[in-house]
């Protein structure tokens, strides 16, 4: 379906590169889990993939398909096109991985890809003028479905039901919040506060300089407050 933009998602010339999602609030203190760095067990993983052992494909689909697909929720706010997404993305991954030069670690290798196939998915339905009926910038959630929500906050373990619940609301709040941010901002703020990726690796995702991932990742933490401050109350 996307067949024309596969050279493009691949190559890195993109528009703007293992993780459980960490709670939403460190969105809010501008704090980050701190950058993915390579590890023994990635460098076998590579290994194996390039020695075109299937197994070592399912155990990445495995190990990155939540990342994949939390990406392409919160860009696509749809939950079916963002398995969609996630499901060609992966296929974009099998058969070009002989491309992966390994610039970058596959972590951010995958989170190229995955956000470069959402924004295609994204133009495809608009090419198709389906923003007519569906805006794929509306907050999550709209068809009432909890499962559009592509993680929770993890409360303490000792905290009571009535704290539990509360910072759930508060984690699907910011969630909806960041959806109301302009996808250049909303895509910056998520792979440094949520995903952990550092400067350089944001660069390489996202095709701009480090100056500007800067400059994004403060303007969408910015807006990010105003409007949890404005519609939420926090």
């Amino acid at each position: 379906m996307l067949a024309e933009n596969e050279a493009l998602l691949v190559s890195g010339l993109n528009e703007f590169g293992s993780s459980e999602l960490t709670a939403p609030e460190l969105v809010l203190k501008g704090e980050s889990p701190g950058t993915v760095q390579a590890c023994p067990y990635e460098a076998v993983l590579i290994t194996r993939l390039r020695a075109g052992q299937l197994s070592a494909f399912d155990e990445l689909v495995e190990k990155y398909q939540s990342l994949v697909y939390a990406l392409a929720l919160r860009i696509l706010g749809d939950a079916e096109d963002a398995r969609d997404a996630t499901q060609e993305t992966f296929l974009k991954i099998y058969r070009h991985f002989p491309h992966f030069r390994g610039e970058a670690s596959l972590k951010t290798w995958i989170c190229r890809i995955a956000i470069n196939q959402a924004r295609s998915t994204e133009r495809w339905w608009r090419r198709r003028h389906r923003g007519e009926t569906t805006s794929l910038d509306a907050p999550l959630g709209l068809n009432g479905k909890e499962d559009n929500y592509p993680g929770e906050y993890l409360a303490s373990p000792i905290a009571t039901p009535e704290a539990e619940a509360l910072a759930r609301e508060r984690g699907r709040q910011i969630e909806v919040a960041l959806t109301q941010l302009k996808k250049v901002f909303r895509i910056t703020v998520i792979l440094r506060d949520i995903e952990g990726l550092s400067y350089e690796e944001i660069a390489y995702v996202t095709g701009v300089s480090v100056g500007t991932v800067k400059s994004r990742i403060a303007r969408g933490r910015e807006m990010l407050r105003e409007l949890v401050e404005r519609d939420i109350g926090f």
